[in-house]
């Protein structure tokens, strides 16, 4: 199967780096990227239809595959939800579509985010890292013209470290940019 070249960074460079730095004995406990989750949550789909079709043709467009649409599991009158009314999206993407993502993510999409400094660095104490993006205009894939209305998504990186400190240093050193601690 083909690589990436970025997929090739990590095994040349990255993982040199983090069994030095963690002194891993065993190249299987070096810690990688599993998959990378990229999710929308649609509310106004119910409202409009249109709103879901552009959300989830610029989700296809960003990740290279096309999205699952999830729907809801029960209905909830306060919020007007009725059962099996789609009210998101979703995209897991593994291999080299993940590391085509992130390197377009980091090198890309980031540096057009207005006033970006860094993005947070707090994991969920397993090793996994998730950011929001407030629209996904800073994906140069968007038709601004085709888009009516701008749409969050969180993406979540997946990994096979065992602590925060492992996922930071992993993200860290494929380039992602993350807020210096003072």
């Amino acid at each position: 199967m083909e690589e990436s070249e970025f997929q090739k960074h990590y095994k040349a460079e990255v993982a040199t780096k983090l069994q030095k730095k963690f002194k891993f004995k065993n190249k299987h406990n070096i810690p990688k990227l599993k998959k990378i989750i990229i999710s929308m949550g649609l509310a106004e789909a119910s409202n409009d239809k249109q709103i879901l079709e552009y959300c989830i043709e610029d989700l296809k467009k960003l990740s290279g595959q096309k999205p699952i649409v999830t729907k809801a599991k029960g209905s909830i009158s306060n919020f007007k939800l009725r059962e099996d009314q789609p009210i998101g999206a979703v995209v897991t993407l593994r291999r080299k579509k993940m590391y085509d993502f992130m390197y377009k993510l980091i090198h890309i999409s980031t540096p057009r985010i207005p006033d970006f400094r860094g993005l947070k660095t707090k994991c969920d104490g397993k090793g996994n890292y998730s950011m929001g993006l407030k629209d996904q205009t800073v994906f140069p894939e968007v038709n601004l013209d085709k888009m009516k209305k701008s749409q969050g998504m969180n993406i979540t990186f997946v990994t096979t470290a065992t602590s925060d400190e492992e996922c930071l240093e992993l993200l860290e050193l494929m380039g992602m940019p993350l807020k210096k601690n003072k």
